[in-house]
């Protein structure tokens, strides 16, 4: 399998957190990262624009903040659109810990499905997209990646209820299930609260999503 591994993060987060990502990042597969103060706006002029229409100094709240989460979707929209001859294609946060070294074999058992289009991590409220694991040999894929981007790059994500993208990814992944009969696979339980560190992947990595950044784990995780 050819597998690619994609995150972004900029300077200021790299110095906090993300510099945890890149030291113990141990998976074999090729990592592309997006720096947002490096390349990112040149690599994606429409993210650019994005920023520039809908920056606000202080949002609402993270569930109406587009712009702090408009970065990792089209990061990984950019790299499901652009890579040819991949089998499969992860986006993971940027806060997060590697633990454990995996493989082909590893990926085939618990993450890529031949029939489904995406990997998740499914919540009673909206999806973890912490980790996600998109079939590249879907096809479906390019136009899902297509359709999110359409979302931020008409603005249509400000006509939900809530702007962040875990929300926007349920809404076009939700509408795709529907209107083509499309399957995804979901690895989460069900439940609220810090899913992704109760499933397989929190076996072999660590999410250190909002506090936990601090310390640099997660006291949920009780599978390392």
């Amino acid at each position: 399998m050819k597998i690619k591994v994609v995150s972004t993060w900029n300077n200021r987060l790299f110095k906090k957190y993300a510099h945890r990502f890149q030291k113990t990042y141990n998976w074999p597969f090729e990592l592309e990262i997006y720096n947002e103060d490096d390349d990112m706006f040149k690599k994606i002029p429409e993210l650019k624009k994005f920023i520039t229409r809908n920056h606000v100094d202080i949002p609402r709240g993270f569930l109406y903040d587009a712009c702090r989460f408009a970065y990792k979707v089209y990061a990984y929209t950019q790299s499901i659109l652009e890579t040819k001859d991949y089998d499969g294609l992860m986006f993971i946060d940027a806060d997060t810990v590697f633990h454990k070294k995996i493989d082909e074999k590893w990926v085939k058992k618990y993450l890529h499905r031949e029939d489904k289009m995406i990997t998740h991590l499914h919540r009673p409220t909206y999806t973890e997209c912490g980790f996600i694991y998109f079939n590249m040999r879907h096809n479906f894929i390019k136009q899902f990646a297509a359709e999110m981007r359409k979302m931020y790059d008409e603005d249509l994500l400000f006509k939900e209820d809530q702007q962040h993208d875990s929300f926007i990814f349920d809404i076009v992944r939700n509408r795709m299930e529907r209107e083509y009969g499309i399957e995804n696979y979901n690895i989460g339980d069900g439940r609220l609260g810090h899913v992704q560190a109760r499933s397989i992947l929190g076996t072999v990595m660590d999410h250190t999503k909002g506090d936990r950044k601090i310390k640099g784990r997660s006291k949920e995780n009780l599978q390392l």
